[in-house]
């Protein structure tokens, strides 16, 4: 499989017609493959709640477009924002295990993303709560 500009376009446009305004799209060669590996577009104004992965780093690279990866600590406090865009050298990062995170997308993107484990929906918590 060959990642072009044409997956890439279909990935976006898809995006576009889901309400969340995101899609993915799982490169993984087969369900027996334990770890998380995926492409994912991203549009303003999708929602990524605050979230960690207890079991598992995760690594992000942008393909293209610009978002903001947010961290906080335990008591949801901000600690650090990374603005990833490739235009401007800055490509990637990767999330330590157990990181409160989110991502602010600043414009249409295409992520990379990895975890070491193979996909768990994430409990209760794992996802702020804020109230």
């Amino acid at each position: 499989m060959i990642i072009d500009e044409i997956l890439l376009d279909s990935l976006l446009e898809q995006a576009m017609e889901n309400e969340r305004r995101r899609a993915n799209f799982d490169l993984r060669t087969s369900a027996e493959d334990g770890s998380q590996r995926m492409l994912n577009a991203l549009l303003p104004g999708t929602v990524v709640p605050i979230h960690r992965h207890r079991t598992s780093s995760e690594t992000v690279f942008v393909i293209s477009g610009w978002l903001t990866e947010v961290f906080f600590d335990e008591q949801g406090v901000e600690c650090a924002r990374y603005d990833l865009n490739p235009r401007e050298g800055r490509f990637g990062l990767q999330i330590p295990k157990g990181q409160w995170h989110t991502v602010i997308v600043q414009e249409p993107c295409i992520i990379y993303e990895s975890k070491d484990k193979a996909y768990q929906p994430l409990s209760s918590e794992d996802v702020w709560n804020y109230e």
